[in-house]
Formats: structure tokens, C-alpha cells, sequence
């Protein structure tokens, strides 16, 4: 199969053999894939290079042929967001999660679209942890994964005042009052859920109690094996549990 010039947003790239690189890309019509970009580690190869960095915007032409498509040109489309520090390590999560969860090969049209925002948002310094939980709940949506956060998961409307955990084949679950700490340590606010249902940033608390929510549901469709990116964070948190760390 011929792949001619289409947008792709690099997701991943290391080192292969002594001149080439093994790339994970996000692509516009076909979903993930991987590719082969060979000879693109001499110095005159330098601008080649550059553009397959993650988080690069590009235009590629490539032959599929087997599990690994062959790189025959690319070019950048914009330039890449120049992110440091919590942000970067906020897109290194955001590449993760697509790389685990994204099957190859396979057209993801709305996660496309929805991995543009997310960089876009990174890149403009938008709030962080707001940026991460709307990027997790369009990645759910975008994989068919996805559930209401107005209802719960037998389609009652969501009460601003409860609590409530997801359950991540039925949805949300309204919490009982007399349920245990340890329960309500993975618990939302319903007011968190309808904020994210009509897009609007909820305020500190609630917002962080969508993190603790969402996680188990991406934990739970990454088969139980976590994310090198959570691991980076939680040593972070012993290294300098005051400073402020990304959602």
C-alpha cells in the first residue's frame, strides 16, 4: 500500500541501527503506524531529522508492506510546540496513552483531530490538568470507549451534590453515604461530571477528583499495566512532594 502525502503527527521516534529511526505516528487517514526512516542520522540529514521528532506535524509519503511501513519522504507542516518542564512531561503522557491504546493500522479520524487540540493547548500554556482530563475523555470517545458524564450509568441524570466512581464497561456509579474513605479516594464530584460534559473547567478540588476517577477506567483499558509516564510522576512526588506537579 502507497501512503502519499498525508498528515501525521509524530508520536515516537528512537534509534535503529547506525543511521536509521523507528518512528509511532498518528496519522490522518490511517490510524497509527509504524515506520522505518532509514540514512536519517548523517549531518546533511539534520532538517530530515528534526521533523520526526514527537509532537512534529508532518507530511509523509511511505510504502506499506508488512507491520512496518517504509519512510520515503516527510516534511514538517508547522513547527512543533517547544514545551519544557511539566508540559512536557504532560506530552509525553498524552503520547503514551496514544501509543498504548491506538491499534495500528486502524482509521482514528476523531483521535486525530483530537491529539491537534491537545497539542494546540500544550502549546499555548492552556491550564494543564483541565487540558489532560479533556484529552482523556476525547481519547475515550474517539476509541469507542467512551460514556456520558450527565448520566450515570443506568441513565439517571447526574446530581450535582453526589459522588460517584466509574465502573468502566457501565459508566458512572452514584456512591452510597456510607461508603468507606478508601472508596471515595476514586470518587468524582457530579458537579466534576456535568463540568465535563458541557466542556467548562470545574474548579481545584473537583478537577482533581476527575484524575482520580479516570484513571482506573484508562487503567483498566491498558490491561492493568500502568504508564511509564505515571511512574515518572510519582517520582517526582517523592523527589518534591510541595511542588506543583501536572494533572
Amino acid at each position: 500500500m502507497r501512503i502519499e502525502a498525508e498528515p501525521c503527527y509524530v508520536l515516537h521516534a528512537r534509534a535503529w541501527r547506525e543511521s536509521s529511526l523507528l518512528l509511532e505516528v498518528l496519522s490522518a487517514q490511517h490510524g497509527r503506524l509504524g515506520l522505518v526512516a532509514r540514512g536519517v542520522q548523517g549531518p546533511k540529514r539534520q532538517v530530515l531529522r528534526a521533523a520526526l521528532q514527537p509532537l512534529q506535524f508532518i507530511r509523509i509519503d511511505a510504502v506499506q508492506r508488512g507491520e512496518l511501513a517504509q519512510l520515503r519522504a516527510a516534511e514538517a507542516i508547522d513547527i512543533a510546540p517547544q514545551l519544557t518542564g511539566d508540559v512536557a512531561l504532560a506530552a509525553f503522557y498524552v503520547n503514551e496513552l496514544v501509543l498504548r491504546l491506538a491499534p495500528r493500522s486502524d482509521p482514528q479520524p476523531d483521535l486525530f483531530m483530537a491529539y491537534g487540540r491537545v497539542r494546540a493547548r500544550l502549546g499555548a500554556g492552556d491550564a494543564l490538568a483541565w487540558t489532560l482530563r479533556r484529552f482523556e475523555r476525547d481519547l475515550l470517545d474517539a476509541l469507542g470507549s467512551g460514556f456520558a458524564f450527565d448520566v450515570d450509568g443506568d441513565g439517571i441524570d447526574i446530581d450535582p451534590a453526589a459522588r460517584y466512581r466509574f465502573d468502566p464497561e457501565h459508566g458512572a456509579r452514584r456512591m452510597l453515604s456510607d461508603r468507606g474513605q478508601e472508596d471515595r479516594s476514586e470518587a468524582a464530584t457530579g458537579r466534576a461530571l456535568l463540568a465535563l460534559a458541557m466542556d467548562v473547567e470545574p474548579d481545584g478540588n473537583d478537577l482533581a477528583g476527575l484524575r482520580k476517577a479516570l484513571r482506573p477506567v484508562l487503567l483498566h483499558h491498558l490491561g492493568g499495566r500502568g504508564l511509564r509516564s505515571w511512574e515518572l510522576l510519582g517520582e517526582l512526588d517523592r523527589l518534591a512532594p510541595r511542588a506543583q506537579k501536572p494533572g
